[in-house]
């Protein structure tokens, strides 16, 4: 009862289940999206973790609300811990990922394509002799898309996205430059509460007149990746992985016991489950210096859910 595993409500219209989010179209033109707590990973579900998805949605509220003067969000209103009504958006095709640092581990990452001896990549040039997690010299976007090889993350650069029709050129710019001035206001924040934004991706949407809205989410541990300030440069001078949230205890667990993408997910312990959502409550807590207190078990988060969007079923 006390996580909140699916939101599925017969008396709201236009469902469709995401990985993690469950989303209702309004006739008016708002979107309802609820976060559960379903943790995603190798395509799968895996497990829900206590906490998740009000941790994810109260986080990327205090960004929001935060970048406001910087671009325009898609946030209406909030009527839930677990819930954003937003204006439904037609999402561009292009993530804008901002990279302050050489670091990742994803096909995609600068790291993983430097390893490989690249410097020439997203239309960028970097200079050989870059150290593993070494801070860019200034912050770079590298875009992907899944409009090409079946869904997969494809590096982009500007002048292949134009030439693809993906964004025009007005587009692009807006964009580029919404997300610069976005990671910008991150970092400087984030260095207030003792933490680095090493990088994070940023999705953007447009209404039916044009107009370019920042969507899903921003700045949450799921969409960003963090390090801890203080023993970054202890850490990267002796060659260590600096530290940060780690979140991935139980993709690390499946992935050691099976093959996640053909098995059978073993059951999980719950002491791994606990201690993740004590590892998302912890950033909660670092990014916004607000508590977030856990859920009583014996808490129907469901049910509470439901009250609160008792009003938007009648439309």
């Amino acid at each position: 009862m006390h996580v909140l595993d699916e939101a599925f409500i017969p008396e709201l219209p236009n469902y469709y289940r995401g990985k993690v989010r469950d989303n209702y179209d309004l006739p008016d033109g708002r979107r309802i999206i609820i976060a559960s707590d379903r943790l995603s990973a190798f395509d799968r579900s895996l497990a829900v973790i206590p906490d998740k998805g009000r941790v994810l949605t109260q986080t990327a509220r205090f960004w929001f609300e935060a970048t406001g003067d910087i671009c325009p969000n898609h946030v209406i209103e909030y009527p839930d811990p677990n819930v954003v009504v937003g204006k439904r958006l037609s999402i561009l095709p292009v993530e804008m990922v901002v990279r302050g640092y050489l670091a990742g581990t994803t096909g995609t990452s600068l790291l993983t394509l430097y390893k490989k001896g690249e410097r020439n990549m997203y239309g960028l040039s970097l200079p050989d002799g870059l150290r593993d997690n070494q801070a860019l010299p200034q912050a770079v976007i590298t875009p992907t898309s899944k409009a090409f090889d079946g869904g997969h993350d494809e590096p982009l650069t500007r002048e292949q996205i134009i030439a693809h029709g993906l964004l025009t050129d007005a587009q692009w710019d807006l964009v580029s430059r919404y997300a610069l001035a976005l990671f910008e206001r991150g970092q400087k924040l984030a260095a207030e509460r003792g933490l680095i934004l090493v990088d994070t991706k940023y999705e953007f949407g447009v209404d039916e007149d044009g107009m370019i809205y920042l969507a899903d989410e921003i700045h949450t541990p799921d969409s960003s990746r963090y390090w801890i300030a203080e023993t970054y440069v202890e850490r990267f001078e002796s060659g260590e992985r600096p530290q940060s949230f780690d979140k991935d205890f139980v993709r690390s667990w499946v992935a050691e016991r099976c093959d996640p993408y053909k098995d059978e997910i073993p059951e999980i312990p719950a002491d791994l489950i606990e201690a993740t959502a004590a590892v998302y409550r912890q950033a909660y807590k670092s990014i916004t210096g607000q508590t977030i207190e856990p859920v009583e078990k014996d808490f129907d988060v469901l049910a509470r859910v439901r009250r609160n969007l008792a009003p938007y079923m009648s439309t």
